[in-house]
């Protein structure tokens, strides 16, 4: 999309990004190593700057202030509460179209791979996508943006554009 993407692998890498996307993945062992590598507290500062941060799936989890079942502590900085794994085993995994506030052009083709869900959201906390039952699936505050389900694994690049203005916006803002 016309945008520079680096991988961060250590702390001193959040030096000079303009926004985060913090991936899907295994959340306890992303959580173990955040711990491990001393990148708790620079992830939260970095999230605490304004800058744009997104949390796919098992990135969502490690956002939210509130988990249940994850033996350690995350990021937590976006207020909302999250259910692991909601959907049940691997096997589970679905698909779904869903419609997603302030995304043009119609439905959005979502992948969900053993995927959590948002039971709470907090003061400010836009829910913008939710299952046909309600289930809240994406939220949105300031700077954070959280989603269930992994919007990479499709050809559908709308919602990576919808962080990106999110990201024009902030860069804009800090000038």
């Amino acid at each position: 999309l016309g945008h520079e993407v680096l991988e961060v692998r250590k702390p001193a890498q959040l030096d000079g990004l303009d926004a985060l996307i913090i991936p899907g993945g295994e959340s306890t062992t992303i959580a173990r190593l955040i711990i491990s590598n001393g990148f708790q507290q620079p992830l939260r500062d970095f999230c605490a700057s304004g800058r744009p941060t997104w949390g796919t799936c098992a990135g969502a989890i490690l956002l939210a202030k509130e988990v249940d079942r994850l033996d350690r502590p995350g990021i937590e900085v976006m207020d909302i509460s999250v259910k692991r794994n909601a959907f049940g085993r691997q096997v589970d995994s679905f698909e779904a179209d869903l419609a997603i506030k302030g995304l043009p052009g119609g439905t959005f083709h979502a992948v969900f791979i053993r995927a959590p869900i948002i039971e709470r959201l907090g003061d400010g906390v836009i829910p913008l996508a939710t299952l046909e039952d309600g289930t809240v699936v994406a939220a949105e505050r300031d700077n954070y943006l959280a989603t269930s389900f992994h919007p990479e694994l499709t050809h559908d690049t709308r919602f990576h554009q919808y962080f990106l203005a999110k990201v024009a916006q902030a860069t804009t803002a800090a000038v």
